[in-house]
């Protein structure tokens, strides 16, 4: 159980201090301009995951500094109209795994789209499958988070937001797609980048997150559940 030093009825109300730099709104405002003059969709190519009811696709997308960044695409089988889409980033550490691992969405009637973790994925699960090529230009520990972290323009987490924002972007692109209801949601690190996401595409139909990594909000997520 996580220790905590405020009472139920102060983290309810608990809002973290913010220190925003006065050229952050011009930081991501070029950061994205570079990623957008690439066009979204690298490949599309199907999968048999072996499942009847659920058609799924190996999707490669140009992420930050048009680096491929791998997802998995599925929908529901049979079903023609275009549909609401998800887009899910995973945890800390994990990749996107295998077509068939996560089937919530689908199988509630969402197209969903699972983006891979550049560089991570061999923490846990059943791995990733996209490198970081940019991350040995960069100094910084052997942990993601730590990479690049002495400069903003260096830094991973720089790359990954910049993934997050152009899998929103790969999602409409693909078809059986209503683009305009897309959601995006995620756990842990995936909840915290489906929050940068939903401060940078500003149409996003809803976001989802839980316990959002490096995030004042998961502190008082997990303490305000930790209480009686």
């Amino acid at each position: 159980m996580p220790a905590f030093d405020l009472p139920p009825s102060e983290l309810e109300h608990y809002r973290p201090a913010l220190e925003e730099p006065a050229d952050f709104d011009e930081f991501w405002r070029e950061t994205l301009k570079e990623a957008e003059d690439q066009d979204p969709l690298v490949s599309v190519r199907p999968v048999d995951s072996g499942l009847r009811l659920t058609q799924t696709w190996d999707v490669t997308f140009r992420g930050f500094a048009g680096d491929p960044v791998r997802a998995w695409f599925s929908r529901p089988a049979g079903v023609p109209d275009p549909l609401p889409a998800v887009v899910e980033y995973a945890g800390y550490g994990r990749g996107r795994g295998l077509p068939h691992e996560r089937l919530t969405w689908v199988n509630a009637g969402y197209a969903h789209l699972l983006m891979d973790n550049r560089g991570q994925g061999d923490q846990y699960g059943c791995g990733g499958d996209t490198p970081d090529p940019q991350a040995g230009t960069a100094p910084g520990g052997p942990g993601a988070v730590v990479r690049g972290l002495l400069s903003p323009y260096d830094h991973h987490h720089r790359r990954l937001i910049t993934d997050a924002v152009r899998a929103v972007t790969a999602v409409r692109a693909l078809p059986g797609v209503d683009g305009s209801r897309v959601a995006a949601v995620g756990n842990s690190q995936g909840g915290g980048l489906a929050l940068a996401v939903a401060g940078l595409v500003p149409d996003l139909a809803a976001v989802l997150v839980t316990a959002p990594f490096l995030c004042g909000m998961r502190r008082a997520l997990e303490l305000t559940d930790a209480s009686p």
